[in-house]
């Protein structure tokens, strides 16, 4: 296996950019697995946490857009922060998305596992190692397909989206046209007020939230891969990508909030779309929400081994990480080797977690751990957007609104959000959040060492 073979160029357009930038954040699967853990945290105010956490992650879309018109890169955040904070900094961006995505293959894949015992075997959901066992296969099945070719993982992407959408489109307008009238919760503007929350319930419910919209940034992980290199398809794919999102989300939480009761919510755990489809149709058509979970999470799953593998590969292929991670596979042109990396760490993590009391601790835990490295990652981001844009301020003053003061907030509120968050977390939950974040000081020593051994021989 050649490292000298390249990744697939011109593989990618708009339409593919922007389908991967909604797959990468798996809305039906966002709302599944998401939205027992933010209404259990802020009740209500989940509405309010998802706009203006929508408003920090555009700022953050603007960010990776023209970070991007520097050099369309595999790495994306990694190279980009390297660039203008140096090479360590750039390590650390890339290392947190690294790790984050590990941690993922966790909390994505245990949903695509219970939705789909639900359908075989509803007896076995709440046993932690049929849900681990099942969800092994889940990764294995997606693992096979990323590493066979992007343009597979595209065209899969594209068939997975329309069916997920045509479904959830479907229940919600089932779900105002029955319960707009008699909603389990009295639909209120306190929903999104900013009066409506303290500081406290803001970080919290926007730490939650943050785990709604990430992975629409795969788009730029793609940038080597669009038609002619061309920085363009990414970002008005991240930008398309990012309104549909937004608007989905708020709509989608208040379905969920007039359709269902607190304690149907919680009930329903990871399985939250299947409970509202079970009070609007009939079975078996009830079933066809538990498919789009399904549908969902395995297409995030997918985007995120590629969000991954071309991290890895490009950290690998400036020897920041060893050069073996930077292998291309010379027939389907994608990173095998990083590709199996997640893969294997990931199998390791699903059956470490099997161990664990119960589905909905694993969850809980992972999508804390998961908020503070995105948090840590993409405020990075933003700083080197607003650093590198900053003498717009004197050439082009409205250009600096959307390229520095936007960007920088957005990376202000991220810092914020992580450290006022970090005393809430239990002890798991630190170790793999903050510990994860940590332990990059050892690969970081090791490829230093490495370079001055190579530059000295």
């Amino acid at each position: 296996m050649s490292q000298e073979a390249g990744l697939a160029k011109g593989a990618l357009g708009t339409l593919e950019s922007a389908v991967m930038g909604v797959a990468g954040t798996a809305p039906a699967f966002s709302v599944a697995v998401t939205t027992a853990t933010i209404v259990a945290a802020v009740g209500t105010l989940s509405v309010g946490s998802i706009f203006f956490c929508g408003l920090i992650m555009f700022g953050l879309m603007l960010a990776f857009s023209h970070l991007n018109k520097m050099s369309p890169n595999a790495g994306a955040t990694f190279a980009w922060v390297g660039s203008v904070f140096g090479p360590s900094w750039g390590f650390f961006a890339g290392w947190g998305l690294l790790v984050a995505s590990v941690v993922f293959m966790v909390s994505a894949t245990i949903p695509a596992a219970t939705s789909t015992l639900v359908l075989f075997a509803p007896s076995l959901v709440e046993s932690t190692g049929w849900v681990a066992v099942t969800a092994a296969a889940w990764l294995t099945i997606v693992t096979i397909v990323v590493t066979k070719g992007i343009k597979h993982a595209s065209y899969a992407q594209i068939t997975l989206t329309i069916i997920e959408s045509v479904i959830v489109i479907a229940l919600i307008v089932a779900a105002f046209y029955q319960y707009w009238g008699h909603p389990a919760h009295m639909p209120s503007w306190d929903w999104v007020s900013p009066f409506s929350f303290t500081p406290q319930t803001f970080a919290i419910g926007s730490l939650t939230a943050i785990f709604f919209y990430w992975g629409w940034d795969v788009t730029m992980n793609l940038g080597e891969e669009t038609k002619d290199g061309d920085p363009a398809p990414a970002g008005r794919g991240a930008f398309w990508a990012m309104i549909n999102l937004i608007l989905f989300f708020i709509i989608m939480m208040i379905v969920v909030l007039i359709v269902l009761t607190d304690d149907e919510i919680a009930k329903a755990n990871t399985n939250v779309l299947y409970a509202i489809a079970d009070k609007l149709f009939p079975k078996p058509w009830s079933y066809l929400a538990v498919l789009s979970t399904i549908l969902s999470t395995i297409g995030t799953i997918e985007t995120q081994i590629l969000q991954f593998s071309r991290s890895m590969f490009s950290m690998a292929r400036v020897k920041m990480l060893h050069p073996r991670y930077a292998a291309i596979h010379p027939e389907w042109q994608t990173p095998w080797v990083a590709t199996l990396v997640i893969w294997g760490l990931g199998i390791i993590l699903l059956f470490a977690s099997s161990y664990m009391p119960s589905v909905s601790k694993i969850l809980s835990a992972s999508i804390a751990a998961i908020g503070i490295q995105i948090c840590f990652y993409m405020s990075l981001a933003g700083f080197a957007c607003a650093w590198h844009y900053r003498r717009m301020f004197s050439t082009n003053f409205l250009g600096a609104l959307t390229h520095v003061v936007w960007p920088f907030l957005a990376g202000a509120f991220m810092v914020f959000i992580g450290i006022y968050s970090i005393p809430t977390f239990d002890t798991i939950t630190l170790i793999v959040g903050i510990g994860g974040l940590a332990i990059g000081v050892i690969p970081l020593f090791l490829g230093k060492m490495r370079n001055t051994q190579l530059s000295a021989a």
